[in-house]
């Protein structure tokens, strides 16, 4: 097996919004955890301007650490999906 390449990324910390970036939605009775509508918009809008090639190295910290923590929450709804399938 390849040797694990680490490479350090400037984010903030995704457990940050975790107070108010998230919410708990049910959705065909599971509840999920997701973004608040202002997270997710933020999300959209930084995502935007880094496709555009405009983001400065203070909102790249910032959308790294939003994708970080939408990684972790869908993670998160499919292990809480699959356990309610079992």
């Amino acid at each position: 097996m390849a040797p694990q390449v680490i490479t350090p990324v400037l984010m903030i910390e995704p457990s940050s919004w975790l107070r108010s970036g998230i919410t708990v939605a049910k959705v065909d009775n599971i509840d999920l955890v997701k973004f608040t509508d202002e997270l997710h918009d933020r999300a959209e809008e930084l995502l935007e301007q880094r496709k555009a090639g405009l983001l400065t190295m203070e909102e790249e910290a910032e959308y790294a650490g939003i994708a970080e923590l939408e990684r972790i929450l869908t993670f998160i709804n499919a292990k809480l999906i699959a356990s309610r399938v079992s």
